[in-house]
């Protein structure tokens, strides 16, 4: 790796990473696309053809490559922390995709690893770079809001809300799949950022849809993975107080009101929202208000607006985030939102399943 030559970067996955990873990786200059990988020859060659790209079915191979220099792993979250471990001790920089890991222990493992290696590891937490989420960072840091005195965050998608769509791993609690992972990853990362670390969580987990048709069998097949979480948390503000969240998450709302972020504070009130149920970009809006005064309506500032944009919303914060990964690269610097922001997130998460089998109130460990 030189300054003046892109890093060479794998795609694994061919979901997400072939829709919205692999565009976002063209506006990059700092990093190029040099190899796909899926365990699946005929969708790993038909991709291969399309985007005129070498392709590895075996991972050892891939790993092998010299002109693969860092890895992102966009595959479903169960295989996610084996592959992810492999390519470290390969000595591969990373971007993974959330979940990092199916519990937060492995999360902690990869990140000892990544240390140790000295490797860059980024997590796709994209809304951080979504230009009015980092224009609402930016009003809490300068103290819109004053100390936050309840929190509120709805996301009620339909994503799942039609019986008929089929089993698969999502549909399996042990797979990674489930409102939590999907949904619950994003939100405590979003909260962790805006607001402040997790001392304890509550929750009740709910299963809607409980059976689904298998398109093997072509019979139907249980659903062990939650489509709604309802979640009260407990916050730390920078000043060590706490903040009271009420967290919502459904994937079986219809016509349900999208993300929706609400912050009520001693000197203000800060909205962020977006009823569109297919793209996190287009459609949001921010509001704020003083107190005692009406809403005003926010647009990002000028440093924060994306350079490029394009049709599909999520290639923007995703392009957004590679760049910051390949700074990171370059630098040596930490990345963030890397391994720790991805272990924190996990940790709150694996406490919502906890805390709804067993029905008590959770602590959760917090850095010192």
């Amino acid at each position: 790796m030189t300054a003046n030559t892109p890093i060479g970067v794998a795609i694994a996955g061919l979901g997400f990473g072939e829709a919205v990873h692999l565009p976002a990786l063209k506006a990059n200059p700092n990093l190029e696309a040099v190899a796909l990988w899926h365990p699946r020859k005929e969708k790993l060659e038909k991709a291969c053809h399309s985007h005129q790209l070498q392709g590895h079915q075996e991972w050892s191979a891939l790993l092998a490559d010299p002109k693969v220099e860092a890895v992102i792993i966009a595959t479903p979250p169960a295989p996610r922390f084996d592959l992810a471990r492999q390519a470290l001790e390969a000595g591969k920089h990373l971007l993974l995709e959330k979940p990092v890991a199916l519990h937060a222990d492995q999360v902690a493992d990869l990140q000892r690893l990544a240390l140790k290696n000295r490797l860059s590891v980024a997590v796709d937490f994209e809304y951080r770079a979504v230009p009015l989420f980092m224009q609402a960072s930016r009003l809490i840091a300068n103290g819109v809001v004053g100390k936050p005195w309840l929190v509120k965050l709805d996301w009620l998608m339909s994503s799942r809300a039609n019986a008929e769509r089929p089993w698969n791993w999502y549909s399996q609690e042990e797979e990674g799949g489930g409102v939590i992972g999907a949904l619950g990853t994003h939100a405590i990362d979003m909260l962790h950022w805006l607001c402040g670390p997790t001392r304890n969580v509550s929750a009740m987990l709910s299963t809607s849809i409980r059976e689904r048709p298998d398109p093997e069998s072509g019979g139907s097949r249980p659903v062990t993975s939650e489509d709604v979480t309802l979640a009260q948390l407990e916050l730390v503000d920078t000043n060590g107080e706490t903040v009271p969240v009420q967290l919502s998450m459904a994937a079986i709302a219809r016509l349900g009101r999208g993300c929706w972020l609400e912050i009520y504070g001693s000197e203000g009130t800060l909205l962020i929202g977006s009823d569109n149920q297919k793209d996190y970009v287009h459609g949001f809006e921010l509001w704020s208000a003083k107190a005692g005064e009406p809403f005003q309506s926010i647009i990002p500032d000028d440093d924060l607006d994306f350079s490029k944009t394009w049709i599909d919303g999520r290639i923007a914060p995703v392009a957004r985030l590679q760049s910051w990964w390949a700074e990171s690269i370059r630098s040596g610097s930490p990345m963030v939102p890397g391994l720790a922001e991805g272990w924190a997130s996990q940790q709150v998460c694996d406490k919502l399943r906890e805390s709804a089998h067993s029905g008590q109130r959770l602590d959760i460990e917090m850095l010192p």
